[in-house]
């Protein structure tokens, strides 16, 4: 089962005070941005969010739940109870996106060219 549209919008709109909030859809699902870095992905109408120091921290060890978004992946917090608490929320995706690295640009390719004299 795919995550549904509605879903994944009302995620965007519990982390609307978060940061620049963007969703994109990639092999059927959707990775979770803020301020462009992703912080998460939505699959199978659930939300899991990269693991960080700080957002373990903010959960709490006694309420961590890990599981990975899809079979190969790395585990992930599964957020399930708090999904309806944006404040929560939008605390923990600001702390996830601040331990994040920033994106490296990428690198432009260098074309050889041959046989020119």
């Amino acid at each position: 089962m795919s995550s549904t549209k509605e879903f994944v919008d009302y995620i965007a709109e519990q982390l609307q005070n978060a940061g620049l909030i963007s969703t994109r859809k990639m092999f059927g699902e959707y990775a979770l941005y803020c301020n462009e870095k992703v912080v998460g992905l939505i699959c199978d109408n659930r939300l899991f969010i990269k693991q960080t120091d700080g957002g373990r921290n903010f959960i709490g060890i006694e309420n961590i739940v890990e599981e990975c978004a899809y079979p190969g992946a790395k585990p992930s917090l599964l957020i399930e109870d708090k999904i309806d608490d944006s404040v929560w929320l939008t605390e923990l995706i600001k702390i996830t996106e601040k331990e994040l690295h920033e994106k490296k640009p990428k690198k432009k390719k260098v074309t050889k060219l041959q046989g020119v004299s």
